[in-house]
């Protein structure tokens, strides 16, 4: 069954980057909307969602992925649009080549431990933990 849009869905992703060894996500913090935010992004035109994941993940985080990531969920965002959808990756096979320094995009952007999370996470963001890590039922909103 083919689907038909009137207009066009737009997609974005964002990757869950975990250190399994120190029990840590990877967060980043915008220069132009408030909040930590998992590193991730739109899916250009011609762009597969794995590729726009990675590209993304070196923008925002001088993070490679050395493995395949997981796609864990797909939710949609309706504060974005009425027709905005997020697609969730979880990635444990990665290396980090030097840490990101601020730019016009990323304000900041490391590691936290599950324990110990920074104050002002979005909330989609706060959601997505608790799915993940904590077992709470996954909702199709962002």
């Amino acid at each position: 069954m083919w689907l038909r849009f009137s207009r066009p869905m737009t997609l974005g992703m964002r990757g869950v980057v975990f250190d399994a060894a120190a029990r840590s996500v990877f967060l980043v913090r915008h220069t132009y909307v408030k909040g930590w935010h998992f590193p991730g992004g739109g899916v250009e035109p011609g762009e597969s969602t794995e590729a726009a994941l990675a590209r993304e993940l070196l923008e925002e985080g001088n993070i490679e992925l050395t493995g395949r990531a997981a796609l864990k969920s797909f939710h949609f965002n309706r504060m974005a649009s009425n027709r905005d959808h997020v697609a969730v990756y979880f990635i444990t096979d990665f290396r980090q080549t030097r840490p990101h320094v601020p730019d016009r995009e990323i304000a900041e952007a490391r590691f936290f431990p599950l324990d110990a999370l920074p104050d002002g996470i979005s909330e989609g963001t706060k959601r997505r933990i608790d799915e993940i890590f904590h077992g709470a039922r996954v909702s199709d909103e962002w």
